[in-house]
């Protein structure tokens, strides 16, 4: 991925000075930064010969899976926060003596 970074750099610098993405072009509901990103990765991949994702398939395969992650981790921290919390063994390790304890 590093050996990339370059290509990469190169692209967006390329892509950010079209003419497309001048600030009095921006709408907030069909014309921002989504758009913007959504169609640099376009633009990257239609490079590498690669086939274009359309908003709906990019959303699904990449926005959702790391909005749920986010979120999950936006609720354990409020739970933490309002409860506190604590360190517990699993309770299956609870239960098995450790080896060498004698133990029956």
């Amino acid at each position: 991925m590093y050996g990339m970074m370059e290509q990469w750099d190169k692209y967006l610098e390329d892509f950010s000075t079209s003419g497309a993405w001048l600030p009095h072009r921006y709408e907030e509901d069909h014309y921002n930064c989504y758009t913007y990103t959504l169609m640099f990765i376009n633009c990257v991949l239609m490079a590498e010969g690669r086939e274009q994702l359309d908003k709906s398939e990019f959303t699904e395969k990449y926005v959702v899976p790391r909005t749920r992650l986010a979120s999950k981790y936006i609720t354990l921290y409020r739970a933490i926060q309002e409860h506190g919390f604590y360190v517990a063994d699993h309770p299956q390790q609870e239960a098995q003596a450790p080896e060498g304890s004698g133990l029956c």
